[in-house]
């Protein structure tokens, strides 16, 4: 699953090593940051600094939670890691324990990116390290511009669905779609595709008509 964070409000308590990563994780998704640690990283002070994320330099408290979406405990301490994980737990708020999989009601994967294309693996909290290996070996095979054809390939999938009615022969050329190379120009061959199903569909229809 691939929550949208961007406005939601999130905690992250502590922010040494542990926690640093999971704090720029969730400023890179948008999210509305809060990070409770009497103790920061120069990198997560420097966020504060640029106004990128609230830090309150003090130890946790359970009145932190009020209106929290979501919250990543990342201590040195696993008492007050599943303190934290129980407290949220008892508000309904998903919680993630960091390294510590029993408290953890979600876990971040290691992920490959491109653009809007997005390939997470997650071990479940096993092996990070296996994780991360995977993640490198697909991050060299994906090609760059694979972000860049997703996009076209959104814009195609949008003129599709906006010309043609909901039916099997669509639900076929948006998988025949996705297997070919697209482009945003106007003769692109899956655009010329796209465009001759259409007319073919129009054509089949006024037959029934007549």
């Amino acid at each position: 699953m691939f929550l949208k964070l961007s406005g939601r409000r999130c905690l992250v308590v502590g922010a040494g090593n542990i926690a640093e990563s999971k704090v720029t994780s969730l400023v890179a998704a948008e999210a509305t940051v809060t990070v409770i640690a009497p103790d920061a990283r120069p990198e997560v002070q420097k966020l504060a600094q640029m106004g990128k994320i609230m830090w309150h330099a003090r130890a946790f408290q359970e009145s932190d939670l009020d209106g929290i979406f979501l919250v990543v405990s990342g201590t040195n301490s696993a008492s007050v890691d599943r303190a934290v994980y129980t407290a949220a737990k008892a508000r309904g708020i998903l919680c993630n324990a960091v390294d510590d999989p029993p408290y953890c009601d979600f876990y971040f994967p290691s992920v490959v990116q491109r653009g809007d294309l997005q390939i997470a693996i997650s071990t479940a909290g096993e092996s990070p390290a296996l994780a991360q290996r995977l993640r490198k070996e697909i991050d060299a095979h994906l090609p760059q511009d694979a972000g860049r054809w997703l996009a076209d390939l959104g814009q195609l999938r949008r003129e599709v669905l906006a010309a043609e009615p909901q039916s099997e022969d669509r639900k076929s050329l948006l998988h025949q779609l996705a297997r070919r190379d697209v482009c945003g120009a106007a003769e692109c061959p899956s655009r010329v595709m796209a465009r001759q199903h259409a007319k073919k569909l129009a054509a089949a229809a006024r037959k029934e008509i007549a």
